[in-house]
Order: C-alpha cells, then structure tokens, then sequence
C-alpha cells in the first residue's frame, strides 16, 4: 500500500484529491496538509511514502517544503501538483528533490502513474511538461546558496516588485543598505540582472508564491 499525505491550500482541491485517488486499491491517504509547513510536520510524523504537494501556497510555498522534505526524510518521495507550466519551476521542483512534476489539468491517470512511478523509486517524466531545458534527474541538484534573514526579506520584496526605496522604507533601513544587499544577492544567486536575480531565486526555492 502507497501511504500519501496531499498538501495544497484549497479543500475542494484537497477533497477531489482524496476522492480520486481512494478510488485506487494500492493508495491510501494518511493525511492532509494545508500549507508548506503542515506538510513537513505531517511528513516528521507520518513519514508517507509519497506526499502530493502544490506550489502555491501561503507560508512556506511548496517548493522550499519540497526541499526541506527530501532534505530530512529520504524515504519520502515527492510529486509536485501545480497548474504551472514554467520550465524555470518545473527545474525548480525537481532541483530541490521532487521526483515527478504533474500539471493539475493533466488526466487524473497521470497523477496516479506518477504516485506510483515514485513510490518504486522511478523519477516520473510527464508528457505534458516536457521541456528541451528541463531534466529529470534529481540526483543533479545543487545545493541553493545559504541566505541571511535580512537577505530572504530583501529577495521576496524583489520578487513582489518593490524599488530599493519601498524596500528600504518597508524595512526602516536605509537606501545603501538595501544596494548591498542586493548586489550580494546578485553574487550569490549568480546573477547578472534583476529578471535573472528572479529567476534563479525562483528555481531554488527561495521566493514564496503570494496569492
């Protein structure tokens, strides 16, 4: 039997889930997460075969739990559920330990061939997301760059479109401190620009997906 905890922050996608995939003899649900963070403390109690997870979600989105996950608990296997197609996530997922990728308006059979695939150990390669940039092979990933706090508050006011003056206000800091630690961002995320910077913090996980 295929022990699965589903993580997405919408019940009726939760329940369709649920509804979908008791219908499969080898599949049981063990439990049911709501955010990034409820689903690593399901993960540390339960310990799922595979946990089911979206990526936008409030908290800790799904791609740094993904990470945090694989991080600690080897055993458990990752399949990302997400309505996003960008090849920049899909390496994300898959960099910071997912083992398969599944777009939720694919076939509900997918989902279950993936839940299975992963559960044998299999990465699982979807049709529907592939890409000549995207590699299914989470083995690959490197390790995302370590980020101070004030590093991690500066890069989601980045992401959310900010200037360094709204930053800088947004923080009570000053103007010059916030240039520095955006030109140390740049360096560590290996960036030559600000849609770069973006990217990249995307693709480690480092930029949580607001509503």
């Amino acid at each position: 039997m295929i022990r699965v905890v589903i993580a997405d922050d919408h019940h009726l996608i939760r329940q369709g889930l649920r509804n979908l995939l008791t219908r499969e003899h080898d599949i049981q649900i063990v439990g049911e997460a709501t955010d990034g963070q409820d689903a690593i403390d399901m993960v540390s109690l339960l310990r799922p075969d595979v946990v089911v997870m979206d990526v936008k979600m409030p908290g800790v989105n799904g791609i740094e739990a993904t990470r945090r996950i694989c991080r600690t608990y080897a055993e458990t296997r990752l399949v990302v559920l997400s309505m996003f197609s960008d090849p920049a996530l899909i390496r994300s997922a898959l960099e910071n330990g997912a083992s398969g990728y599944v777009l939720k308006q694919s076939a509900s059979e997918e989902l279950v061939s993936a839940i299975r695939s992963v559960s044998s150990g299999v990465a699982y390669e979807s049709e529907t997301v592939k890409h000549p940039d995207v590699v299914f092979d989470p083995s690959s990933r490197d390790a995302p760059p370590s980020l101070t706090s004030r590093e991690h508050e500066i890069l989601q006011l980045i992401a959310a479109s900010q200037t360094n003056r709204q930053i800088a206000r947004t923080l009570t800091i000053s103007v010059k401190t916030v240039d520095n630690h955006r030109v140390n961002l740049m360096a560590k995320l290996n960036a030559h620009n600000l849609p770069e910077l973006i990217r990249n913090a995307i693709k480690q996980g480092l930029v949580n997906f607001e509503h």
